[in-house]
């Protein structure tokens, strides 16, 4: 399964969610196909087994909560509210902080589990790893000018 830094457009999910109406098994699946990296995990097959459950129960509000639960372990639902027709969902690694100290995930929707899964996309973004080499790169377009000195003390 690609990590999300490698797909092709990860912001295109993202706007999948927001332009979805209703959460469906096919939107769900596609979810899990591009972000998760531990589903199906072998060593955690009871949550594994859990997510797919609820998903054949159509409970997707708690399948978004156990695939939290199970993809970002460091990441805490910090607030869900309702306010004026829309769910707004806030992911958070330090809950315990102010809110105007913490750096949360925020995402809002109609449908509650996908106000859920867009803020999860959203995290899983942030928190990928970027693909880096290990040892840094020097450009190859060096200055002409540029002259190289030894500064070595022979002395």
């Amino acid at each position: 399964m690609p990590l999300l830094s490698e797909l092709r457009n990860p912001v295109e999910l993202g706007d999948r969610l927001r332009d979805a109406h209703a959460m469906t098994a096919n939107l769900m699946s596609r979810v899990i196909g591009e972000t998760c990296r531990r589903f199906p995990s072998m060593g955690q097959t009871g949550k594994t087994a859990r997510i797919g459950q609820l998903m054949g129960f159509g409970a997707w509000t708690d399948a978004a909560l156990a695939l939290i639960d199970l993809e970002l372990p460091l990441w805490q639902v910090r607030r869900i509210a309702y306010d004026e027709g829309e769910w707004y969902c806030a992911l958070s690694r330090e809950r315990e902080l102010p809110d105007w100290l913490d750096r949360s995930i925020e995402a809002r929707h109609a449908d509650l589990s996908l106000a859920i899964l867009s803020a999860f996309v959203e995290a899983r973004r942030i928190s990928a790893p970027a693909s880096r080499p290990s040892v840094p790169t020097v450009s190859r377009d060096a200055n002409p000018l540029y002259e190289p000195v030894c500064c070595d003390n022979f002395g």
